[in-house]
């Protein structure tokens, strides 16, 4: 289901972060936040990766909390890596560290203090409209995709051809360099089909940096064969 926004936060700002999605959804803006939307018995991974790849635009709750959340650092890094805007909404007077000032420095900031955090969520409810260009996805929040209850909805084909493992070795590699959304990746591009070569070569865009990448393609050629 198509969404305008991709909320991020950290867990001791839920409250926050869902005030925020009640006052956006309100004027009728499309919001993906977890865990409301993630489909039960779902891969977590899978469905962020697919939410953010889905979305137009992140916000970002910004906090001391969001600051040091290992999850929130992956979520933007993601973004970034998918060219997707981010604009933190700094809901505390914090700096963001070294890693989340790499992927941010770029970015528009928006100071959500002096308390109370109300008018802030009005002024930013105002910009989104705008930077939305009126092209919003209108409607009420999305409804989770259904799911059988028995593997998540992403699960790799079990036809797929690819030996069981030498997959999990290439996931392996590519979560070294990019986290544990590594194992969603990998299942999607299995469906492309191909020998194990192609496979690594669809997934060595989604890693940072040509040195990396070329690590990454050398690992995996030695797991095809067999070194």
């Amino acid at each position: 289901m198509a969404h305008d926004l991709f909320v991020s936060y950290s867990q001791p700002d839920r409250e926050a972060a869902f005030a925020l999605v009640q006052r956006l959804e309100a004027r009728g803006i499309r919001v993906w936040i977890a865990p409301r939307d993630v489909s039960p018995a779902a891969d977590w991974a899978a469905e962020i990766i697919d939410a953010i790849s889905s979305a137009r635009l992140m916000v970002l709750v910004f906090s001391g909390n969001s600051n040091d959340s290992a999850q929130v650092r992956r979520e933007v890094e993601r973004a970034v890596h998918k060219q997707l805007p981010v604009l933190p909404f700094r809901i505390e007077d914090v700096l963001p560290s070294k890693s989340m000032e790499y992927f941010l420095s770029a970015q528009h900031w928006m100071d959500a203090f002096p308390s109370p955090l109300e008018p802030h969520i009005d002024r930013l409810c105002d910009y989104l409209d705008t930077a939305l260009g009126g092209n919003a996805v209108r409607g009420h929040a999305a409804e989770p995709r259904k799911s059988n209850g028995n593997a998540p909805v992403d699960a790799a084909h079990p036809a797929s051809g690819f030996d069981a493992a030498h997959l999990r070795l290439l996931e392996i590699e590519l979560a070294k360099r990019i986290g544990p959304v590594a194992g969603h990746l990998v299942r999607r591009a299995v469906q492309g089909g191909g020998d194990l070569d192609a496979l690594a070569r669809r997934l060595a865009p989604e890693i940072d940096g040509e040195p990396e990448r070329r690590l990454f393609l050398e690992a995996c050629w030695r797991i095809g064969k067999g070194k």
